[in-house]
């Protein structure tokens, strides 16, 4: 069994296990069908057959048990078994050749000739159901030769239709595969052909967002970088904090242009190492110099958190502290990751600005929220009972299993 990866070995077991439970089923079946076969011909013989020496009488009733009992026999044996019915159809028209009025018609024989049907193929197939055809005849024949039309009938009846309600099966069978079959090609190629799709949209979505947004993200840069220089080539000015404030904006354009370079490789399919919680500080760092104080606390023993997690986490952080740039009264943002047992709790703090500093839109909070439920996570927000401080707050457990790839 070839095998490609732990996912391929796992699905080819359940493959093998659900092909053996099959063919343990086929193989009870067989043997229920033997066992009724068994029973029904047995007591039809033992009803009506004539007064017979004790020993053509076991011998007899041993021959039916046992080409019975091959019912039972796996499909590749079906022809043996055809034959074997056929001698028992002779066998007991010789038997009751003194007694023609006497009907004793054997389920087994039937049974044999759609198993031929259904189980072999070509020549084979034909050549088993002649054989009982021709025991059919033969019997006939020593009971009643004369009567052509009850020959013709035993004939259909015992071999004929049987044998053609197995080949139906087996048609049909093959059929529902063969229906099946494209179905599932159909499916796989209408597959391949979205993935095409959506890695050529992708494809197209990236490289619009890096012309379009890398273009301007690299104009402030450079219109930021340009002023610095200006201003400190300018005699008379020194102003620290216009400077650092250039500088700030000059770094978050480095830190947009690396986020931005990594969803890029997400687009194109290309696996990237995303930040995670290990890169807070860079972020709090970032936001310090844009003129917000971050204060940041750790509650509980930090513990492993599943990778999509983690970076889930972060993005939302880096939500919060957007938040908190612009609309908080820029003061402090207060950020707490508390460690359970069994969860991990984000939240943030910050004053609230007046009105006038900004008009919120709701879709960096219900970016949060997408975030946070695709880990089956709680997301409560809102201001104080004085109106004053925004909490944001967000509860992950761990191990939970992600609805999608965090962006």
């Amino acid at each position: 069994m070839t095998t490609v990866d732990g996912s391929g070995t796992i699905a080819d077991r359940a493959r093998v296990a659900s092909l053996s439970r099959v063919e343990r089923a086929f193989g009870w079946q067989a043997f229920l069908i033997a066992l009724a076969c068994l029973a029904v011909d047995t007591v039809a013989f033992t009803s009506a057959a004539p007064e017979l020496p004790f020993a053509a009488y076991a011998g007899a009733l041993v021959v039916i048990v046992c080409a019975d009992a091959a019912l039972a026999l796996p499909p590749r044996c079906s022809a043996w078994v055809t034959v074997g019915h056929a001698v028992v159809a002779v066998g007991m028209a010789v038997m009751f050749r003194e007694a023609p009025e006497t009907d004793m018609d054997l389920v087994g024989g039937m049974i044999a000739a759609y198993r031929a049907g259904a189980w072999l193929y070509g020549g084979v197939s034909v050549a088993a159901v002649v054989m009982l055809a021709s025991g059919a005849v033969a019997a006939q024949a020593l009971v009643d030769p004369s009567n052509v039309l009850t020959t013709v009938t035993e004939v259909m009846k015992d071999a004929f239709i049987p044998w053609m309600v197995g080949r139906y099966t087996s048609a049909r069978r093959a059929y529902i595969s063969e229906v099946r079959h494209n179905r599932e090609n159909e499916v796989r190629e209408a597959t391949a052909e979205v993935d095409k799709a959506v890695r050529r949209v992708r494809t197209t979505i990236a490289r619009d967002l890096h012309d379009v947004i890398s273009h301007h993200v690299s104009a402030i840069g450079v219109h930021s970088g340009a002023a610095r220089i200006k201003l400190a080539t300018t005699p008379g000015f020194a102003d620290d904090g216009i400077m650092d404030s250039l500088m700030a904006v000059e770094l978050s354009r480095r830190s947009a242009m690396a986020d931005l370079r990594r969803m890029l490789d997400l687009l194109h399919g290309t696996s990237v190492n995303q930040p995670g919680l290990g890169n807070l500080d860079e972020l709090f760092e970032g936001v310090r110099r844009s003129g917000l104080a971050v204060r940041f606390r750790v509650n509980g023993a930090p513990r492993w958190l599943p990778g999509l997690v983690d970076i889930a986490l972060y993005r939302i952080t880096q939500e919060m502290l957007t938040n908190a740039l612009r609309y908080s009264d820029g003061s402090t943002v207060d950020v707490e990751l508390d460690f359970g047992e069994t969860s991990v709790e984000l939240t943030a703090r910050n004053g609230i600005g007046s009105p006038c500093d900004g008009q919120s839109t709701g879709r960096g909070l219900a970016g949060i929220r997408d975030r946070a439920a695709q880990f089956g996570g709680t997301v409560s927000h809102g201001p104080d009972t004085a109106g004053r401080t925004w909490e944001t707050r967000v509860g992950v457990s761990y191990g939970a299993s992600s609805a999608g790839e965090a962006q």
